[in-house]
Protein backbone atom coordinates (compact mmCIF):
# COMPACT_ATOMS: atom_id res chain seq x y z
CA UNK A 1 0.00 0.00 0.00
CA UNK A 2 1.47 3.35 -1.00
CA UNK A 3 0.52 5.98 1.54
CA UNK A 4 -2.98 6.35 2.91
CA UNK A 5 -5.73 6.03 0.32
CA UNK A 6 -8.18 8.90 0.02
CA UNK A 7 -11.69 7.50 0.29
CA UNK A 8 -14.99 9.29 -0.34
CA UNK A 9 -17.46 6.63 0.73
CA UNK A 10 -19.08 8.23 3.77
CA UNK A 11 -18.97 11.63 2.03
CA UNK A 12 -17.89 13.09 5.36
CA UNK A 13 -14.26 14.16 5.75
CA UNK A 14 -13.50 12.83 9.25
CA UNK A 15 -15.29 9.53 8.61
CA UNK A 16 -13.57 8.99 5.24
CA UNK A 17 -10.18 9.91 6.70
CA UNK A 18 -10.55 7.16 9.32
CA UNK A 19 -11.61 4.63 6.66
CA UNK A 20 -8.50 5.51 4.67
CA UNK A 21 -6.01 4.95 7.46
CA UNK A 22 -7.74 2.28 9.58
CA UNK A 23 -8.39 -1.05 7.82
CA UNK A 24 -10.55 -2.24 10.73
CA UNK A 25 -12.79 0.83 10.35
CA UNK A 26 -13.20 -0.01 6.65
CA UNK A 27 -14.04 -3.62 7.48
CA UNK A 28 -16.60 -2.58 10.14
CA UNK A 29 -18.15 -0.09 7.70
CA UNK A 30 -18.58 -2.89 5.18
CA UNK A 31 -20.08 -5.14 7.85
CA UNK A 32 -22.66 -2.46 8.74
CA UNK A 33 -23.55 -1.83 5.09
CA UNK A 34 -26.81 -3.80 4.98
CA UNK A 35 -30.42 -2.69 5.45
CA UNK A 36 -28.98 0.76 6.19
CA UNK A 37 -27.92 3.75 4.05
CA UNK A 38 -24.42 3.10 2.72
CA UNK A 39 -22.90 6.45 3.70
CA UNK A 40 -24.21 6.10 7.26
CA UNK A 41 -22.81 2.56 7.51
CA UNK A 42 -19.36 3.78 6.48
CA UNK A 43 -19.59 6.87 8.72
CA UNK A 44 -20.42 4.67 11.73
CA UNK A 45 -16.80 3.59 12.49
CA UNK A 46 -15.89 7.26 13.06
CA UNK A 47 -18.80 7.66 15.48
CA UNK A 48 -17.79 4.42 17.18
CA UNK A 49 -14.18 5.59 17.59
CA UNK A 50 -15.34 8.97 18.93
CA UNK A 51 -17.67 7.35 21.45
CA UNK A 52 -14.92 5.00 22.61
CA UNK A 53 -12.52 7.95 22.85
CA UNK A 54 -9.98 6.38 20.48
CA UNK A 55 -8.16 7.54 17.36
CA UNK A 56 -8.52 4.19 15.56
CA UNK A 57 -10.54 1.04 16.19
CA UNK A 58 -8.88 -1.80 18.08
CA UNK A 59 -10.08 -5.35 17.43
CA UNK A 60 -8.80 -6.54 20.81
CA UNK A 61 -10.66 -3.80 22.66
CA UNK A 62 -13.89 -4.44 20.73
CA UNK A 63 -13.61 -8.23 21.05
CA UNK A 64 -13.22 -7.95 24.82
CA UNK A 65 -15.82 -5.24 25.41
CA UNK A 66 -18.81 -5.88 27.66
CA UNK A 67 -21.58 -6.79 25.16
CA UNK A 68 -24.20 -4.63 26.92
CA UNK A 69 -21.89 -1.62 27.03
CA UNK A 70 -20.99 -2.06 23.36
CA UNK A 71 -24.69 -2.30 22.46
CA UNK A 72 -25.30 0.95 24.35
CA UNK A 73 -22.50 2.61 22.34
CA UNK A 74 -24.12 1.36 19.12
CA UNK A 75 -27.55 2.61 20.22
CA UNK A 76 -26.35 6.20 20.40
CA UNK A 77 -28.16 8.48 19.67
CA UNK A 78 -27.72 8.51 16.79
CA UNK A 79 -27.71 4.73 16.40
CA UNK A 80 -24.82 3.28 14.40
CA UNK A 81 -27.24 0.97 12.59
CA UNK A 82 -30.94 0.24 12.25
CA UNK A 83 -30.28 -2.90 14.34
CA UNK A 84 -27.75 -1.65 16.89
CA UNK A 85 -27.94 -4.70 19.17
CA UNK A 86 -27.37 -7.37 16.55
CA UNK A 87 -24.74 -5.27 14.75
CA UNK A 88 -22.82 -4.63 17.97
CA UNK A 89 -22.78 -8.42 18.45
CA UNK A 90 -21.67 -9.06 14.89
CA UNK A 91 -18.92 -6.43 15.15
CA UNK A 92 -17.70 -8.18 18.26
CA UNK A 93 -17.73 -11.59 16.51
CA UNK A 94 -15.77 -10.11 13.62
CA UNK A 95 -13.18 -8.65 15.99
CA UNK A 96 -12.87 -11.94 17.91
CA UNK A 97 -12.12 -13.77 14.68
CA UNK A 98 -9.48 -11.15 13.80
CA UNK A 99 -7.90 -11.58 17.24
CA UNK A 100 -7.90 -15.40 16.96
CA UNK A 101 -6.60 -15.70 13.41
CA UNK A 102 -4.97 -12.43 12.39
CA UNK A 103 -3.30 -10.98 15.52
CA UNK A 104 -6.22 -8.55 15.83
CA UNK A 105 -5.20 -6.70 12.67
CA UNK A 106 -7.66 -6.37 9.79
CA UNK A 107 -4.82 -5.77 7.30
CA UNK A 108 -3.39 -9.21 8.11
CA UNK A 109 -6.38 -10.62 6.22
CA UNK A 110 -4.66 -9.54 3.00
CA UNK A 111 -1.03 -8.90 4.00
CA UNK A 112 0.28 -12.27 2.79
CA UNK A 113 -2.36 -13.56 0.36
CA UNK A 114 -0.98 -15.32 -2.69
CA UNK A 115 -3.99 -14.50 -4.88
CA UNK A 116 -7.47 -13.01 -5.11
CA UNK A 117 -9.22 -16.35 -4.59
CA UNK A 118 -7.49 -16.88 -1.25
CA UNK A 119 -8.44 -13.38 -0.11
CA UNK A 120 -12.06 -13.94 -1.18
CA UNK A 121 -12.15 -17.18 0.82
CA UNK A 122 -10.79 -15.40 3.92
CA UNK A 123 -13.37 -12.63 3.57
CA UNK A 124 -16.19 -15.16 3.24
CA UNK A 125 -15.13 -16.70 6.57
CA UNK A 126 -15.83 -13.41 8.37
CA UNK A 127 -19.05 -13.14 10.42
CA UNK A 128 -21.65 -11.21 8.43
CA UNK A 129 -19.80 -11.53 5.11
CA UNK A 130 -21.77 -13.57 2.57
CA UNK A 131 -20.64 -14.22 -0.99
CA UNK A 132 -21.77 -10.85 -2.34
CA UNK A 133 -20.37 -8.73 0.52
CA UNK A 134 -17.03 -10.57 0.32
CA UNK A 135 -16.82 -9.92 -3.44
CA UNK A 136 -17.68 -6.24 -3.02
CA UNK A 137 -15.10 -5.78 -0.25
CA UNK A 138 -12.45 -7.52 -2.36
CA UNK A 139 -13.27 -5.10 -5.21
CA UNK A 140 -13.09 -2.15 -2.77
CA UNK A 141 -9.66 -3.26 -1.56
CA UNK A 142 -8.41 -3.64 -5.12
CA UNK A 143 -9.90 -0.48 -6.60
CA UNK A 144 -9.32 1.95 -3.75
CA UNK A 145 -7.05 0.46 -1.07
CA UNK A 146 -4.07 -0.69 -3.12
CA UNK A 147 -4.63 -4.37 -2.24
CA UNK A 148 -4.19 -6.09 -5.59
CA UNK A 149 -3.13 -9.74 -5.28
CA UNK A 150 -2.93 -11.63 -8.59
CA UNK A 151 -6.40 -12.43 -9.93
CA UNK A 152 -8.25 -10.07 -7.59
CA UNK A 153 -10.53 -8.70 -10.34
CA UNK A 154 -11.54 -12.20 -11.44
CA UNK A 155 -12.17 -13.25 -7.84
CA UNK A 156 -14.36 -10.17 -7.27
CA UNK A 157 -16.44 -11.03 -10.34
CA UNK A 158 -18.55 -8.23 -11.84
CA UNK A 159 -17.67 -5.98 -8.88
CA UNK A 160 -14.03 -6.04 -9.95
CA UNK A 161 -14.75 -4.76 -13.47
CA UNK A 162 -12.93 -1.59 -14.47
CA UNK A 163 -15.30 1.37 -14.84
CA UNK A 164 -18.33 -0.34 -13.28
CA UNK A 165 -20.75 1.46 -10.96
CA UNK A 166 -22.19 -1.49 -9.05
CA UNK A 167 -21.16 -1.07 -5.43
CA UNK A 168 -19.36 0.84 -2.71
CA UNK A 169 -16.11 -0.28 -4.39
CA UNK A 170 -16.85 2.25 -7.15
CA UNK A 171 -17.70 5.27 -5.01
CA UNK A 172 -15.11 8.03 -5.26
CA UNK A 173 -17.37 11.05 -4.77
CA UNK A 174 -20.96 12.33 -5.04
CA UNK A 175 -21.25 11.63 -8.80
CA UNK A 176 -20.21 8.00 -8.56
CA UNK A 177 -22.43 7.58 -5.50
CA UNK A 178 -25.37 8.71 -7.65
CA UNK A 179 -24.32 6.28 -10.41
CA UNK A 180 -24.16 3.36 -7.96
CA UNK A 181 -27.60 4.30 -6.54
CA UNK A 182 -29.02 4.36 -10.06
CA UNK A 183 -27.54 0.93 -10.83
CA UNK A 184 -29.01 -0.53 -7.64
CA UNK A 185 -32.45 0.93 -8.40
CA UNK A 186 -32.35 -0.51 -11.92
CA UNK A 187 -31.41 -3.92 -10.48
CA UNK A 188 -34.32 -3.77 -8.02
CA UNK A 189 -36.76 -2.77 -10.76
CA UNK A 190 -35.55 -5.59 -13.02
CA UNK A 191 -35.95 -8.11 -10.17
CA UNK A 192 -39.49 -6.89 -9.47
CA UNK A 193 -40.37 -7.12 -13.15
CA UNK A 194 -39.05 -10.68 -13.55
CA UNK A 195 -40.89 -11.70 -10.35
CA UNK A 196 -44.12 -10.19 -11.68
CA UNK A 197 -43.66 -11.69 -15.16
Amino acid sequence: MHGVPTLRIAQETAADELLGRDPLALLVGMLLDQQFPMERAFAAPRLLADRLGVDALDAGQLAGADPDELTAVFQGPPALHRYPGSMAGRTQELCRLLVERYDGRAENLWADVPDGRTLLRRLRELPGFGAQKASIFLALLGKQYGVTPPGWREAAGAYGEEGSHRSVADITGPESLADVRRFKQEQKAAKKQSAAG
